[in-house]
């Protein structure tokens, strides 16, 4: 598989940045009010002035990375609006909504489906399937990586493949604190990934070696911070700034780390990925317009 061979591990001249298009969401109704997954304690108040600052300091690193953030408005009662990745995927501007597992996320999506529509993404569609975006679908060059286990239906994988057109590689979570595939792989570059070994199970556990034989392999001190939702460009890896192994090991690689706190978005078991959709082929888009 020559899209995802790790040809270039190691060298540090091979890491390109590119210019990416996020979609994100303030959280200015962040909270945790409910258990959906093994990181979340409502009994643990949320402290949501930090929450906005580190938000906020996301988006002024994106930018001063050369990367364009857009926002959608929150919506009260949706506390976990913020984690927007997890509402949608798009690739080539060609735009696939979500449909969660939980009730309590459930409308998350139809806000964001209806963003799609009224910024010109092509085909907007809600998939029939339980599928939770890009926390369950991490695009690796030509490929999908798709995660199964917890969240998002295998069944959704083929629609996947159908509305996107591109190969989808199944992947299957055993470990409950790794629910959505951006917790326990983090995609790096086109041919690149970081993932957690134990997160997975034997089968796509081979898969993966199979896909990346240069990996970059996590531990648990660096995922327990959720280390691998991670954003990268190519070459700068933004990741949360207690996963010092894991940044260590990317420098080796020739990857730039750059560390931002997003502790308190912990309380509700999210980290940067999950508040960072990435538009594919939106600038594209409007270019052709």
């Amino acid at each position: 598989m020559t899209q995802t061979a790790g040809a270039d591990s190691g060298r540090t001249d091979a890491r390109h940045a590119r210019p990416r298009s996020y979609l994100m969401c303030p959280p200015t109704f962040f909270d945790v009010v409910y258990s959906i997954n093994e990181w979340m304690r409502p009994e643990d108040p949320v402290d949501t002035a930090l929450a906005m600052s580190q938000w906020e300091h996301l988006v002024e690193t994106y930018r001063r990375l050369g990367h364009e953030v857009l926002t959608i408005d929150p919506v009260p009662g949706l506390p976990d609006m913020v984690f927007v990745t997890d509402s949608g995927l798009v690739i080539d501007g060609v735009a696939l909504g979500a449909r969660y597992r939980s009730e309590q996320r459930a409308a998350e999506a139809d806000h964001v489906l209806r963003w799609f529509r009224a910024n010109g993404l092509l085909r907007p569609t809600r998939p029939r399937y339980i599928n939770e975006g890009e926390g369950d679908l991490l695009v690796v060059g030509d490929i999908v990586c798709a995660g199964t286990g917890f969240r998002t239906d295998e069944r959704a994988h083929a629609e996947v493949a159908r509305h996107l057109g591109r190969r989808v590689v199944t992947l299957r979570l055993i470990d409950p604190r790794y629910y959505h595939l951006n917790t326990a792989l983090g995609v790096l570059d086109d041919h690149t990934a970081a993932y957690l070994p134990r997160a997975f199970a034997p089968e796509s556990l081979a898969v993966l070696r199979d896909l990346f034989p240069d990996a970059v392999i996590a531990e648990e001190a660096d995922t327990r911070w959720l280390g691998l939702n991670l954003v990268s460009d190519g070459r700068n890896v933004v990741l949360p700034s207690q996963a010092q192994r894991l940044a260590g090991r990317l420098a080796e690689r020739g990857y730039t780390p750059v560390p931002v706190d997003f502790s308190e978005f912990l309380k509700s078991g999210g980290g940067i990925k999950c508040c960072t959709l990435e538009l594919r082929g939106y600038r594209e888009l409007r270019a052709g317009r």
